[in-house]
């Protein structure tokens, strides 16, 4: 068995679909898991204060090799003894390894079994980001949770060749990145399952993934433009095959309808930048589906952000809150960067707490009735109006959301 720096104790499983709770012991503090991961991409969530994070309960949340290698750089991350101290964070981190941006990145990118050269956005330099040097930038990070680099391909591609060849080459990396990991009693490396849509190729993957014995498995290449109900047949083939003591992470997701059908299917760990983006437009996360506060409509609507949410922006101020309301946020989200603050917040706090609902319903052994009473809040309890890939995902494991 390889070294970990995690513990991972499975407290409840749903006894209709494949959902599980669990607490995921990690170097900086538990970790209640489902989990949804806010993104703070160069060591900093965009429009929220460590402290303010903190306080939306958040105890993990991401970082991003590839731009913490450019800037600041691993000279600097060494220097101040990595990015718990760079940024100030008590909590737990975990750290992409840089592959993502073979995706977003790929006019800048070049692919070969050495690795990824990349031309930086910053100057136009070379960096060539190796397995190798991904790990030991990640080292130098200092992250709780690491991840392999991996080979990515969008799950739109017609070229299967490509994404068999890059499957192969995930595995590859792993082995290298395994190889090359300084700190296995304090970090946690985790390997990606890769394969695009081919159910085949994933099966493989999981295969060979599983045999290497990672502290945690992911599920990568997923939200990348392919249909809801391909993504959902992927995660479903994966997380019936693997482990189930480890912790099963899919990446990039945050939407909040994805993100219940997929812990439906088995997943236990999520992240995606979408909450604090959303909030940069003016949009505020809520049980009804998205609210546009740039909207006129809400100029002289002085209810809070979201009614009974507990957020410290949703809070009247004499319940300890600050009582901000939505006109507040239409007034200011347009000219004035405290309205996408304050909405980041909101946004971040609710997914969190959202997954904390999620949680509570699975070791009540509630699930379904969860379920059901989300897409009839999120719906309006319009049945015609829910989508069929939710519909379906769900009655593959057991939950018919058109039923009474």
């Amino acid at each position: 068995m390889r070294p970990s720096a995690l513990k991972f104790d499975l407290i409840a499983k749903c006894s209709t679909t494949r959902a599980r709770a669990s607490l995921l012991t990690l170097p900086h503090g538990p970790v209640s898991l489902p989990i949804f991961m806010p993104v703070a991409t160069q060591a900093s969530l965009k429009g929220l204060t460590p402290q303010q994070l903190a306080q939306t309960s958040c105890r993990l949340c991401l970082n991003n090799t590839y731009h913490l290698g450019l800037k600041p750089g691993k000279p600097v991350l060494d220097a101040i003894g990595g990015a718990h101290r760079l940024q100030s964070w008590p909590h737990n981190i975990l750290t992409d390894s840089g592959g993502f941006q073979m995706v977003s990145l790929l006019k800048l990118a070049t692919v070969t079994e050495e690795g990824v050269r990349f031309l930086s956005p910053h100057d136009g330099s070379p960096m060539l980001l190796t397995p190798e040097h991904s790990i030991a930038l990640q080292n130098s990070i200092g992250s709780d949770i690491m991840m392999q680099l991996d080979d990515v391909i969008a799950t739109t591609s017609p070229d299967h060749a490509r994404i068999e060849e890059a499957m192969h080459r995930s595995i590859r990396w792993l082995d290298r990145c395994i190889a090359a990991h300084a700190r296995p009693h304090d970090q946690n490396l985790f390997c990606i399952i890769q394969g695009g849509l081919d159910l085949a190729l994933r099966r493989q993957c999981c295969e060979a993934m599983a045999a290497r014995d990672t502290p945690g498995i992911a599920i990568g290449g997923l939200s990348g433009g392919e249909e809801k109900s391909k993504y959902c047949d992927v995660v479903a083939c994966c997380t019936a095959l693997l482990p189930e003591r480890k912790p099963r992470y899919v990446m990039g997701v945050g939407y909040p309808e994805d993100l219940v059908v997929s812990v439906a299917l088995g997943a236990d760990m999520f992240d995606c930048v979408w909450p604090t983006r959303t909030a940069r437009f003016g949009g505020a996360i809520t049980d009804a589906g998205v609210f546009k506060l740039r909207s006129a409509v809400y100029s002289n609507d002085f209810g809070p952000i979201m009614d009974g949410c507990d957020c410290v922006c949703c809070m009247p101020k004499d319940k300890g809150g600050l009582g901000i309301t939505r006109a507040y946020i239409y007034h200011t989200t347009a000219k004035e960067t405290v309205g996408a603050h304050l909405l980041s917040i909101h946004n971040v706090h609710y997914l969190l707490h959202m997954m904390g609902r999620v949680r509570d319903a699975i070791i009540a052994d509630k699930y379904p009735e969860f379920l059901k009473d989300f897409f009839a809040k999120l719906y309006d309890a319009d049945k015609a109006r829910y989508p069929t890939w939710a519909v379906d995902a769900l009655r593959g494991v057991g939950v018919d959301l058109l039923s009474d």
